[in-house]
C-alpha cells in the first residue's frame, strides 16, 4: 500500500509540476519536480523539464546543470543537446554550441525522428552549425591572412588547413598485397626531388614519335600490338578488379618491360624509351617489376578508383597524347596531365582516371620507381620478400598495376 501511495504521490508531482511550467508558475514547476529528484527518481524528462524551468527564470547556471543530468543519464537525448547547444550559443560560447549543434545534427541523422517539430529543431540547428562552420572558416581566413597560404612552401599546410575545415578527405595508402611500413603518405609526389626526370621529359618527343609511328603501324596491321590492361587469369577466379575494365580494351597497354622482363621486339620499336629511363631508379623485383609500358584510354573511359598491388613503389606517367577533358585523382587531389611533364604519385592510395573527350586517345608512358625512402637493403628485402611469396605453390597470380 506504502508503494502503490509514493508511486501515486510521484504521479501527482509529476501533474502538477508540468501543469505549473505550462502556465509559466516556475517556482511551483521546480518544487513539484525536486521531489521527484528528491526521492531518486529522476530521468531525462524531468531533468529536461526541470532545465526548462530554470530557461523561463534565467539561470543559466541551473539551466546547466540540469541539462548535464539529462546527459549523464543519455548522451544520446537529442532534446538535451539541442537545449545545450542554445544553452551556448545565448553565452556567445560558439565552439561549445557548434559542437552540441553538431552532435545533434548527426544523431538524427541516425535516430530520423518522424516528429514534425523534433525535425524543425533539428532543421534549425543544423543551419545555425553550418552558420558557425562559415564563421570559423571566415576567422581562420582573417587570422592567417598574413602566411600566405599559396606560397609552394606552405603546401602541406593549406592541405593540413583543408582537411582541418572538412574540405578534403584523409587518404591513406592501403596497398591490395603488400604493405611495407613508416613511409610517408604521399599522394603526388614533388617533382622537383627527382631530378632525373628531366632526362625522362627531354626524351619526350622522341618517345612520342616513336609511339606515333607504331599506332600507324598498328593501324595497318591486323592486329593491334596494345591489349587489354587487365587480362583475366585461365587459372585464377574472373572477376573484375575495382578498377573495372576487364579485358576490355577501352583501356590498354603496350608493355616494354612486364613483370620486370624487357620485351625485346617492342623496345625495338620504341628505340627511345631504354635511353629515357637509363638513370631512372627503377622499381627491380624479379617476375613483378619493373614495369614500362604505353597506357591508352579511348575517348569516354573511366577507370573506377582503386588501390595499387604494393606501397613500396612510386608510380611515374610521362604524358605523351593528352586532348582535353582528361586528368586523374590520387587522393584528394585532381590534376591533368601536361604533355611531357612527368607526374609521380603513390598508387597505393584511392586514384582514378578518365578520358572525357569525344574522339581522342589519351596516351601515358608509365612506369615505376622505388619509393626514395628506402635504402639499399631494404630494397633488396622487399625484393627478397615478394620473391618468397611468388615462389610458394604454384604460378604468382599477376598484381593488377595502375
Amino acid at each position: 500500500m506504502t508503494e502503490t501511495m509514493a508511486a501515486a504521490d510521484l504521479d501527482a508531482a509529476w501533474r502538477d509540476g508540468t501543469l505549473a511550467l505550462r502556465e509559466g508558475r516556475a517556482e511551483d514547476a521546480l518544487r513539484h519536480l525536486r521531489r521527484i529528484t528528491a526521492a531518486g527518481r529522476g530521468n531525462t524528462v524531468v531533468w529536461t523539464a526541470i532545465a526548462m524551468v530554470h530557461r523561463i527564470t534565467g539561470d543559466a547556471a541551473a539551466q546547466k546543470a540540469a541539462l548535464r543530468e539529462v546527459l549523464a543519464l543519455d548522451p544520446r537525448d537529442l532534446r538535451g543537446l539541442i537545449m545545450s547547444g542554445d544553452l551556448y550559443a545565448a553565452e556567445h560560447d560558439v565552439r561549445a554550441a557548434s559542437s552540441y549543434y553538431t552532435a545533434a545534427v548527426k544523431l538524427a541523422e541516425v535516430l530520423r525522428p518522424t516528429d514534425p517539430s523534433v525535425q524543425t529543431e533539428v532543421a534549425r540547428v543544423a543551419a545555425l552549425a553550418r552558420g558557425y562552420e562559415g564563421g570559423f572558416r571566415d576567422h581562420l581566413a582573417q587570422r592567417l591572412a598574413s602566411q600566405d597560404l599559396d606560397r609552394p612552401e606552405a603546401r602541406r599546410a593549406r592541405q593540413a588547413l583543408d582537411l582541418l575545415l572538412g574540405r578534403q578527405e584523409i587518404y591513406l595508402q592501403q596497398p591490395r598485397h603488400f604493405y611495407f611500413p613508416e613511409l610517408p603518405q604521399i599522394a603526388w609526389a614533388d617533382r622537383a626531388a627527382f631530378p632525373w626526370l628531366d632526362k625522362v621529359e627531354a626524351a619526350t618527343d622522341a618517345i612520342r614519335a616513336d609511339l606515333l609511328r607504331m599506332l600507324d603501324e598498328d593501324a595497318a596491321a591486323p592486329s593491334s600490338a596494345f591489349s587489354a590492361y587487365l587480362q583475366p587469369e585461365p587459372d585464377r577466379p574472373t572477376f573484375a578488379p575495382s578498377s573495372g575494365l576487364l579485358g576490355d580494351p577501352s583501356w590498354s597497354a603496350f608493355y616494354l618491360w612486364k613483370g620486370g622482363v624487357p620485351q625485346a621486339e617492342n623496345l625495338a620499336r620504341c628505340p627511345s624509351v631504354a635511353a629515357a629511363l637509363a638513370d631512372a631508379p627503377l622499381c627491380e623485383i624479379p617476375g613483378r617489376t619493373p614495369s614500362v609500358l604505353f597506357s591508352l584510354l579511348r575517348p569516354g573511359t573511366h577507370i573506377k578508383p582503386h588501390h595499387g598491388s604494393i606501397n613500396a613503389r612510386f608510380i611515374c606517367h610521362l604524358p605523351l597524347i593528352v586532348p582535353e577533358h582528361c586528368a586523374m585523382r590520387v587522393g584528394p587531389e585532381t590534376r591533368p596531365w601536361v604533355e611531357g611533364q612527368a607526374c609521380v604519385f603513390d598508387d597505393s592510395i584511392e586514384h582514378e582516371a578518365w578520358n572525357r573527350n569525344p574522339d581522342k586517345l589519351r596516351v601515358v608512358m608509365i612506369f615505376d620507381i622505388w619509393r626514395p625512402e628506402l635504402s639499399q637493403a631494404e630494397r633488396e628485402l622487399v625484393s627478397a620478400l615478394l620473391q618468397a611469396v611468388d615462389s610458394y605453390g604454384g604460378k604468382a597470380a599477376p598484381a593488377w598495376d595502375s
